[in-house]
């Protein structure tokens, strides 16, 4: 079971202190490739290696693809970044990796990204900072199912 019951900023939902959603700045993109100012192409540019993350260390979701509307190929993907991380940050491939550097010290903030393993439409959901606390799910995000 995942530490988060789901997104945090979902309907009726109360987003976390520090977390940002992407909610309009992905109506956006989606907007101006419906209008027809990018092509399919500049929407779906996902890179190799975020493909790779959404196949093998991803959490799959109940939406279809906003692009090519496949159900069961829309993948969520975290990413960390904070201190003794690489610089391209850490995906994260089990559900105790978050648990483990929210007990870091120095600041950590997770990254979820939308992905779709058919199209490689990709864009960023929301970000928030892992927080060490005695509520598990405080600064948790969506962990990887396998």
């Amino acid at each position: 079971m995942r530490a988060n019951p789901g997104p945090a900023t979902g309907r009726g939902a109360t987003p976390r202190p520090g977390e940002v959603d992407y909610r309009l700045a992905r109506a956006s993109r989606l907007h101006a490739f419906r209008s027809g100012r990018i092509s399919r192409a500049e929407a779906c540019d996902a890179q190799p290696e975020l493909l790779r993350n959404a196949v093998s260390a991803s959490r799959r979701t109940r939406r279809a693809c906003p692009i090519c509307e496949e159900r069961h190929h829309l993948r969520e993907v975290t990413y960390v970044f904070g201190p003794r991380l690489p610089k391209s940050g850490r995906c994260i491939t089990r559900a105790d990796e978050l648990a483990t550097l929210a007990a870091r010290a120095g600041r950590h903030e997770a990254y979820v990204v939308e992905v779709c393993t058919t199209c490689g439409w990709n864009h960023l959901v929301r970000s928030y900072p892992l927080t060490d606390s005695a509520d598990p799910s405080a600064g948790a995000g969506p962990l990887p199912e396998r």
